[in-house]
Formats: structure tokens, C-alpha cells, sequence
């Protein structure tokens, strides 16, 4: 009896493994770069799914960086930070939010629905939204926040923030608010006034929406990620998502600037030409390598492939019903960012704190993978750029938010540097923003 079980035991776990897609590379590099090699589309019976376990971080522990610059906490015993702003005073704002699954989403059913719920869960973004903004304040320029006082709350899953002039506009899960602002303000009070409406319930797939401001401040630049991964809810239900949208503040008439970019967050201007960059999450189970989330330039009225093709021309069969001439149209990424390693985060550094390779160069946040094996991401990366274009040369730049038995301690999301020059980073699973400076 005991050899048949065994027998059986062993049967059940070739024909488990003949379901699964095999796992990707260990490269921690793989998938990066101007024009990474694209591994052919696998599909399997069973999504690529696993539940990390999360230990949080050990007293006095944090992340590594390289030589020469001190980590230290920032701000700790946080709720969910997600999304940090600089304010001209150097106050720092973070917004605190979640994700609230909605019963609507049919692609969060199933195994792989199933097992994001409990990853979600178990890394606190299944619950409840805080809905909250806190200030940020280092009395006494030391690194560390002395004060942390409640900005505004009753929000409705905040996430990006910019200040223009003195109006400071957040980005709510469904739109985009707008508060005055004094220099040194703490507080604000009520929930904010409307600015414009952005694609959001019942289904919000991806929640999260950014907004920031034209180098001139004439414009307002707002992300919305998909509603799927390729369609999964129908396109009747992508209207007005996986793009960017641009709001000219003195007409109040918005409009889509780029679209068919699946999950764009982070935003930011390379300071040598002006031209707008956008780090994007790309689409799921093609493969534990495809295809590489990326960092691109964002061109007015572009089209970057989602759902219907990646990384350029390479269609995906999924998406229905075709569109061939949207898959001619569709411009290939600027720059891989690895195999879903959830870019979210992006900060060009402009100031003059750190060593000069690191000057003009960008700063990326990478929350992990849930459906990859290996994980991958986890970590910031630095990609460095000469003429206005990111070089391949990418460097791990903040690691350990996976300790040594591949368990999480906490997860990087947004990224911005502060006003002496530090990169702070908000990780919403420890509770805490870390910043990084030159050890002195």
C-alpha cells in the first residue's frame, strides 16, 4: 500500500509540474536593459502563483545599500505607506492605502485569484484603505522624522501627490482632488475639492493613480493603470485605462496623453531634455521571464501595446478581439526592468548629495513578485543616463527586503529624493520610509 501511495504521490507531482511553467532565471538581471532578449510566450494549466512568507524586519534591521551610504529609518510605525511628496519646506507627505478587491474583477478569480488574495492579506493590502496623508517633519535636520501629524484623511485611497504653486493636488483611486497649501501647513481640512475624474469602480483593478505636474506647472499628469491583465473583463470596461492622462489646469479640459501602457505609476522628466519617463508593470502568465516591465519616454498620443502586443510587435494571442493595426501602431519600450518585478517607483536624482555617477540618473522601485519563481524585484534599482537615455548598465541599489530564506521583510514602492539630497523610499509592508545618504 505504502508504494502505491508513494507511486501516486509521484504521478500527482509530474503531472502537477506538467501544468506549471517551469521557473525563470536566477539572473537577477535578466530582462533588463535597451533591448533585452524575449524568451517565447509559454502558457500553462496553472498560473505561476506563491505566498512568500512575510516576517517583517528584525529590530535594527533595514536594507543594504552600496558602500559609502548610511540606511536609517526615516519614519517607521506607518500604516500602508505607498507614495511620498517633498514639499518646497522639506516636509515630506506620504500617502497611506490599500487594496480593496472588488467582487466585479473576474480576473482576481480562480488559483491565481486566489492565492493574491492571501499574498494581499498577508502583506496588509487586503483590508480596509487608511485613506490618509501624513507630514513628515525633521526638526532638527538629523535624518530622522521628530513629528508626524495627520495632513488628510477621509480620502478615497490617495496615492500620488503635487504641489503647484499653492494648490496641492492628490490623486484619489477614482480621480484627482485639490487642497490650498501654505508653506509649513500641517493640516488640511474636508476631503479636498474635485478636479477631474479619472476611470475608476466598480471593477479598479489597478487602483493605484498617480499625478504630477509639468516642469511649468501648466499641466497635470495622471497614470491609470488597466482594469485586467490582457482584457479579462472586457475592453468595454478599458475605456480610458492603461494610459496617461493630461489636464491643462488654466482650460480644466483633460484628455488622454499615451495609452496602451498597462499599469504606468511612476513619472518623471529627465533633466537634461525635458521629456517625460514612466515605469510601467507589464502583463502576467506568458512565462516566469515574459515580458520585462520597463522604463520608457512617454511620447503625446503614443500607443505602447497593451493589451494586444509587448514590448513592441510581439503579439499576445489573449487579447480579443485582435487588433493588428493597434499592434503596427504599438512603440517598443526604452529601457527593461526585469520580469515581473513590479516597477512602481521613480525619481530622477537631480541633486548634488551623492557621488556624481549617480547624477541624472534614475531611481526605481521594485515591490517583488507574487507569480514568478524565482521572486524577482524587491529591491531599488539605479539605471544610469548619458544624453537624455538610460545605460545598460543597472545597479541594485537597495536589496534585503528578502532576507536570507527568501521571506519578505518589506516591499519598496514610491521613491523621491529630499531636500538635502537623500533618497527616501516608502516600504508599505515594514511601515517605513528609509533613507539613504552618503555615510558622512
Amino acid at each position: 500500500m505504502r508504494r502505491h501511495l508513494m507511486a501516486a504521490s509521484s504521478l500527482a507531482g509530474l503531472v502537477l509540474a506538467a501544468c506549471t511553467l517551469p521557473a525563470g532565471s536566477s539572473d537577477p538581471f535578466v530582462g533588463f536593459g535597451p533591448n533585452p532578449p524575449l524568451a517565447a510566450p509559454r502558457t500553462a494549466l496553472l498560473p505561476t502563483v506563491g505566498v512568500p512568507a512575510v516576517v517583517g524586519w528584525p529590530a535594527g534591521a533595514g536594507p543594504k545599500a552600496p558602500a559609502g551610504f548610511t540606511v536609517t529609518r526615516f519614519a517607521q510605525g506607518l500604516d500602508h505607506p505607498r507614495w511620498l511628496y517633498v514639499l518646497p519646506n522639506g516636509d515630506v507627505l506620504v500617502s497611506e492605502s490599500a487594496s480593496e478587491p472588488s467582487p466585479a474583477d473576474k480576473s482576481n478569480q480562480g488559483v491565481k485569484g486566489f492565492f493574491q488574495k492571501v499574498l494581499m492579506k498577508k502583506v496588509g493590502s487586503a483590508r480596509p484603505s487608511p485613506n490618509a496623508i501624513y507630514l513628515l517633519r525633521d526638526l532638527d535636520a538629523d535624518g530622522v522624522a521628530e513629528t508626524k501629524s495627520l495632513f488628510a484623511h477621509g480620502l478615497t485611497r490617495p496615492f500620488g501627490m503635487t504641489l503647484v504653486g499653492h494648490t496641492l493636488y492628490v490623486a484619489n483611486d477614482n480621480g484627482v482632488v485639490s487642497f490650498p497649501y501654505a508653506d509649513g501647513q500641517t493640516s488640511e481640512d474636508g476631503v479636498g475639492t474635485k478636479v477631474f475624474d479619472l476611470p475608476g469602480g466598480p471593477i479598479n483593478h489597478h487602483w493605484t493613480k498617480n499625478v504630477v505636474a509639468s516642469p511649468d506647472g501648466a499641466t497635470l499628469y495622471a497614470t491609470v493603470g488597466s482594469n485586467s491583465n490582457v482584457g479579462d473583463n472586457g475592453m468595454e470596461n478599458e475605456t480610458g485605462r492603461a494610459a496617461i492622462w493630461a489636464y491643462d489646469i488654466a482650460t480644466a479640459k483633460a484628455r488622454i496623453f499615451a495609452s496602451g501602457i498597462r499599469n504606468p505609476n511612476g513619472i518623471g522628466f529627465e533633466p537634461t531634455t525635458g521629456a517625460m519617463w514612466t515605469v510601467s508593470n507589464e502583463r502576467d502568465e506568458i512565462g516566469n521571464d515574459l515580458p520585462p516591465d520597463y522604463l520608457t519616454s512617454v511620447r503625446d498620443g503614443g500607443f505602447y501595446g497593451w493589451p494586444y502586443s509587448y514590448w513592441g510587435h510581439n503579439v499576445d494571442v489573449r487579447a480579443k478581439p485582435a487588433r493588428p493595426e493597434l499592434v503596427a501602431a504599438s512603440i517598443a519600450p526604452d529601457f527593461g526592468l526585469g520580469p515581473h518585478t513590479a516597477s512602481l517607483g521613480l525619481a530622477f536624482y537631480t541633486a548634488d548629495a551623492f557621488p556624481a555617477a549617480y547624477r541624472g540618473g534614475a531611481f526605481i522601485g521594485q515591490h517583488g513578485s507574487w507569480n514568478r519563481k524565482p521572486l524577482n524585484g524587491y529591491q531599488v534599482v539605479y539605471v544610469p543616463f548619458a544624453g537624455g537615455r538610460p545605460q545598460n548598465s543597472p545597479q541594485a541599489f537597495l536589496t534585503g527586503f528578502l532576507n536570507a530564506d527568501n521571506k519578505i521583510q518589506g516591499r519598496p514602492v514610491g521613491v523621491v529624493v529630499d531636500k538635502r539630497g537623500a533618497l527616501l523610499v516608502a516600504d508599505d509592508v515594514g511601515g517605513i520610509v528609509w533613507r539613504v545618504a552618503p555615510t558622512k
